[in-house]
């Protein structure tokens, strides 16, 4: 696995092992693909699993009277995540400057949109800023944790990716909108325009075990817009913040938090891209083997 860290080497030794023999084709070759696409997915999502995993809990049992209060539990539960992933070492130190800085522009944004009135949390505890427990931070860091590791666990590869100061720009003009669209016009729909023109062209390639899979790079970010969304349904159900229109008792997200997710999606992985650069899929037929590369043939890919 590309840039993988010394757990997951062992891991994937262990897998190597186990699958050395396993039928190349057929319901069997099947499905070991697909049980290793789901693993490698849970994998990559350990970090933000583990913390909704404790926000459910917290719902669950939480005692109402307890002298910590539930969003301080919150924030050093997450803390101890964190710490226990660097200690194991399950991210490597370059994904940790890209976490960071998720957490940093991810609570800039809380602490202005809380102040806005778009969303809500619970005003109890000690650990936050204004009207933000700093928990929150850490579940901005969890979507970054996910797009990092997912990139190296799938060995991610791109064909026709734009170019990166043309992606930086997008991204900008979107985090930029999520503040001034309070006060002028909102520019979702034309910044979704152009996310659309630039990665229209865009295939991205993924390793799974023996099978590489190509998919439209615009297809892979409304899915991961689609799977945050869910989990931020479980967030609130939870009350671990809340919307205005879930004032009166919770209910589903309303669809339209699609569109922002999705363009949260352009700024994740922009940010992803300063620390693995986008790489054309050149070196991902090899057989999990031998590494041994079977060219696509294909090696256009976006430079900065």
């Amino acid at each position: 696995m590309h840039n993988s860290t010394p757990l997951e080497r062992r891991i994937d030794a262990v897998a190597h092992a186990l699958l050395r023999d396993a039928s190349e084709r057929g319901v069997r070759a099947g499905l070991v693909e697909f049980a290793v696409f789901v693993l490698k997915q849970a994998w990559a999502c350990i970090f933000g699993a583990a913390l909704l995993a404790v926000i459910v809990a917290a719902r669950l049992w939480y005692p109402d009277d307890a002298v910590l209060a539930r969003n301080d539990f919150l924030t050093i539960a997450a803390i101890v995540i964190q710490i226990v992933m660097l200690a194991a070492r399950l991210e490597t130190g370059r994904e940790v400057w890209v976490i960071v800085l998720f957490h940093l522009t991810g609570t800039v944004m809380e602490l202005f949109k809380t102040d806005v009135g778009s969303w809500a949390y619970a005003a109890d505890g000690v650990l936050r800023i204004g009207g933000v427990p700093l928990f929150s931070g850490f579940m901005y860091a969890a979507v970054g944790s996910y797009m990092v590791r997912v990139y190296r666990l799938f060995d991610l590869g791109f064909t026709h990716y734009p170019k990166r100061r043309l992606t930086v720009v997008v991204a900008a003009g979107i985090y930029v909108n999520f503040f001034t669209h309070h006060y002028w016009i909102d520019l979702r729909w034309v910044l979704l325009a152009a996310v659309a023109v630039l990665w229209l062209r865009t295939t991205m390639y993924a390793r799974i075990w023996r099978t590489v899979i190509r998919m439209p790079q615009l297809a892979a970010f409304a899915g991961v817009a689609l799977f945050i969304y869910l989990a931020e349904n479980i967030g609130t159900w939870a009350g671990a913040w809340s919307y205005p229109d879930q004032a009166d008792g919770w209910h589903p997200v309303a669809l339209s938090k699609l569109v922002s997710w999705f363009l949260l999606m352009i700024i994740s992985v922009v940010l992803v891209t300063l620390v693995y650069p986008p790489r054309p899929p050149t070196t991902l037929e090899a057989g999990p083997e031998t590494g041994e590369s079977a060219r696509t043939g294909r090696s256009d890919s976006g430079k900065s």
